[in-house]
């Protein structure tokens, strides 16, 4: 059931809520009280952050409290965990109490390319992930479980689901050592066709002609089609909370004692040089359009998204001591009908 008036917004966790930290990024419309209770999400920008430079900490948000979603302002929020500057970039950092670390993109992608330059971790039941993630649970990923350090894994879902049966996942080999080295890892997203890349080259290409299924509700493709955040992690796979299958997928239980982590102050990190990010020129924005907002779902369940002039801004009343929506909505007129604005997807 959607959540109640009270508490309008779903998070990215299932939980039922109102404020930032159920209707910001990851808040899910489908499952809130109404389709506009989540924030709108701010469009997609193309863009190159070099975490390599001087002024690169000026691109991450480390607390968010108080964070009135201005993408503007910051083009990264750092989720949860702790990271570390270096001349290698974004150090990511795992500690047997962090849980991990995870940033986020303040601006969302609407099919695009995307590539991270990055080097991965090499401890079983350590994963080091670059993937795009929508609020609806759309999910494109690259992922290098554990130890091997000459391996990637490619994956893909449709709100969620997880559909092992037609191979959605599956390993890409003979990669140079993953934690010694930097690789552009890419994700070439676009509406026909879904990409993954190693330093340039294809090695994996999904068609969205081959997710055709048919079931109860009708005929549809499941394949990742909505707004979508870009999201660099590390986190433990290998803890006694996961899963047997994660466990066993993540390289097994994580030895606190591994060299690696006792001689780096007790701590495992993964290094992110630099993210490069080029919008779809499939879904340029409408003239005014400022966000995405979700518009329901079609007869098969496929959620329809469409551009907005809302401004994706929160102001915050302190008097009132709660937050403010202040999107400077008009109310329907404030929808983008015109051309490509609005689209089935």
């Amino acid at each position: 059931s959607l959540c109640p008036a009270a508490t309008p917004c779903c998070s990215e966790y299932g939980f039922c809520g109102s404020g930032s930290t159920y209707c910001r990024g990851g808040c899910n419309a489908l499952w809130s009280n109404t389709l506009t209770s989540c924030e709108p999400e701010p469009i997609c920008q193309s863009a190159t952050y070099d975490f390599t430079s001087p002024t690169a900490s000026a691109l991450v948000l480390g607390n968010s409290t108080g964070f009135n979603n201005n993408a503007t302002e910051y083009a990264w929020t750092l989720d949860k965990g702790n990271i570390a500057w270096s001349a290698d970039g974004l150090g990511m950092i795992l500690t047997e109490t962090n849980g991990g670390t995870r940033l986020s993109t303040t601006r969302y992608v609407d099919y695009g390319t995307i590539t991270a330059r990055l080097k991965t971790g090499r401890w079983g039941g350590v994963v080091t992930a670059f993937i795009t993630m929508s609020d609806v649970k759309d999910e494109i990923d690259w992922e290098f479980p554990g130890a091997t350090t000459t391996q990637g894994q490619t994956n893909f879902y449709w709100l969620g689901v997880a559909n092992y049966s037609a191979t959605n996942g599956e390993t890409t080999s003979g990669l140079t050592d993953t934690y010694d080295n930097f690789h552009n890892f890419t994700i070439d997203w676009q509406p026909d066709t879904l990409q993954w890349l190693v330093d340039g080259n294809v090695v994996r290409t999904v068609n969205k002609s081959s997710t055709l299924t048919t079931d109860a509700q009708g005929t549809r493709y499941e394949y990742p089609s909505t707004p979508s955040r870009v999201q660099i992690s590390i986190w433990p796979a290998g803890i006694s909370s996961s899963a047997e299958g994660t466990i066993q997928w993540g390289g097994g239980m994580i030895n606190w004692d591994d060299p690696d982590y006792v001689a780096n102050n007790n701590s495992f990190v993964a290094y992110v040089s630099s993210v490069q990010i080029e919008c779809s020129s499939y879904t340029q924005p409408a003239p005014g359009a400022q966000s995405y907002i979700f518009t329901g779902n079609d007869s098969t369940g496929v959620p329809q998204v469409g551009m907005s002039n809302d401004s994706f801004i929160v102001s915050t009343s302190a008097a009132a001591g709660r937050e403010v929506r202040a999107w400077w909505a008009v109310g329907a007129a404030a929808m983008l009908v015109g051309g490509a604005a609005l689209f089935s997807l």
